[in-house]
């Protein structure tokens, strides 16, 4: 049984001429030409070139591949809680709130990461959660999305980075909305090899939702203010 991702595609996907569909500040995200539910996330190389010229000498020792999103993604989904949970063939879990991942696909612009993409029960792409918030209040059934996705990660034990709405989208397609955390899988290195202490991991992911419900107040109503103002009025 595969651990994480489900296979290693070898075709070269010819991506010339088409625009991506998203884009953060290291990622283009691509429709896959050739299977309408998955995604391409291709590395922007000229981003991690200038974020590893920006870093101290002393980073700088520790190279560029902890730069690269797709190789940082792609160690996330081996992290010990998810390798248990496949293992003992809890695949609905894992999946129920994360896209399926395929793996390391190239492609004409290079490597890509290859995963599910996450539509709506109409076949559109789910929207982000940030796009929700911003909408004003949250009706009491994306609440309750909200609090599934929490009881998830508190139940598996699966770290994440800081949960930013923008990287989470919601999908109806299940008759009921439900959360997927699209990026952000993964702690850095030292958090990831304290989760082996008992009561570590439950206690940086209370930190994380915590994080994640001021960032979500903050969304709904910014008050004028900057992230970083809001949270010191915390």
């Amino acid at each position: 049984m595969p651990l994480a991702p489900d296979n290693q595609q070898t075709t070269c996907v010819n991506l010339d001429g088409l625009h991506p569909f998203a884009q953060g500040a290291n990622r283009f995200c691509f429709y896959h030409p050739d299977d309408p539910d998955r995604c391409l996330k291709v590395i922007r190389p000229e981003n991690i070139e200038a974020r590893y010229h920006r870093q101290s000498p002393l980073k700088r020792v520790l190279g560029k591949a902890r730069l690269n999103d797709n190789s940082q993604e792609w160690a996330a989904h081996q992290q010990p809680a998810i390798r248990q949970l496949l293992r003992a063939g809890q695949q609905a879990v894992v999946w129920s709130h994360l896209p399926h991942f395929y793996g390391s696909q190239p492609t004409s612009l290079g490597p890509a990461n290859a995963s599910e993409l996450i539509r709506c029960a109409d076949g559109s792409v789910a929207p982000t959660l940030e796009s929700l918030l911003r909408k004003g209040q949250v009706p009491a059934e994306l609440q309750a999305a909200i609090h599934r996705f929490e009881s998830w990660l508190t139940e598996t034990r699966i770290l994440t980075r800081n949960l930013l709405p923008h990287n989470l989208v919601v999908t109806n397609r299940s008759g009921q909305p439900e959360l997927f955390l699209v990026d952000g899988l993964g702690a850095p290195t030292i958090p990831q090899a304290l989760a082996a202490l008992p009561g570590w991991s439950n206690h940086y992911i209370a930190r994380k939702i915590a994080r994640f419900r001021l960032r979500m107040a903050w969304e709904q109503d910014q008050q004028g203010l900057s992230w970083e103002d809001f949270q010191g009025l915390r």
